[in-house]
């Protein structure tokens, strides 16, 4: 499935509710299947800054594709993160770079998050692009 297919797809099961209690609950169960750090890799070197709660995210590149693992103290913090993992991972540097995330804006997501929430998603959405850059300028393994 290419990165436009896994957003429509998204998109899909998000606009599947009216309820926005009924969206925050997809979150949430996304982030129930993050792929999560272990307790050794939560370091500052991994921490998010800009996000209200604790946020950690790593980055890999394994045969040439993105890796992304997560993990967080707040689930909906955490169901955001797996939001963007699901569509990033499994892409190369270069798409992750490069791809618009328009999509959440036309949900409705950002609107009905506070905005400290919001700033903590533009901030994943940046340090995964950063991760990318550095991934893909480099050629290395991880970040």
């Amino acid at each position: 499935m290419d990165i436009d297919e896994k957003i429509n797809s998204f998109v899909q099961r998000f606009s599947a509710f009216d309820d926005w209690q009924d969206k925050y609950q997809l979150l949430i169960e996304m982030g129930k299947e993050a792929p999560l750090l272990k307790d050794v890799e939560k370091s500052d070197r991994y921490l998010i800054e800009g996000c209200q709660s604790r946020l950690w995210l790593k980055a890999e590149l394994v045969e040439g594709k993105m890796q992304f693992k997560v993990d967080s103290d707040a689930v909906i913090t955490l169901g955001m993160a797996a939001m963007l993992i699901n569509i990033f991972n499994g892409e190369t540097p270069e798409v992750v770079q490069n791809k618009n995330i328009d999509f959440i804006d036309k949900i409705g997501l950002r609107e009905h998050l506070s905005p400290n929430r919001s700033n903590g998603l533009n901030a994943m959405i940046r340090q995964m692009k950063l991760y990318a850059a550095a991934l893909f300028m480099a050629g290395s393994k991880n970040v």
